[in-house]
């Protein structure tokens, strides 16, 4: 997947928001893993890393009415609520957002198609 270098990675609420806009249409994001916290015992001089794109996993969402529609690497697909989603992925950045070109059954509803 490529995805600009300068592009900021997303936080979930901001992902949810760009679903929304282009609702019933499937993206393909990476996780981008989470900052780690500096140990408590040493201080480190060093700033806090930003989060890293590694080979992380692929996900793809699709916003279907309230609710997201989550694929994620092994093939398995939740339906999750918007609230749901911001528990499980909390802690963690989308990086790369790209279409799939695929549309849920809802797309034509969005205005996709």
């Amino acid at each position: 997947m490529n995805r600009a270098p300068d592009a900021a990675p997303m936080t979930p609420s901001d992902l949810l928001t760009f679903l929304f806009r282009r609702g019933g249409q499937e993206y393909a994001v990476q996780l981008v893993s989470p900052q780690s916290k500096p140990s408590k015992a040493k201080p480190s001089k060093k700033p806090p890393a930003a989060p890293t794109i590694q080979e992380q996993p692929l996900y793809r969402l699709i916003l279907r009415g309230e609710e997201v529609q989550a694929t994620g690497p092994s093939g398995q697909t939740r339906q999750l609520s918007r609230q749901a989603f911001l528990e499980v992925f909390g802690a963690y950045h989308f990086a790369g957002a790209e279409p799939t070109g695929v549309l849920s059954d809802l797309g034509p509803l969005f205005g996709a198609g």
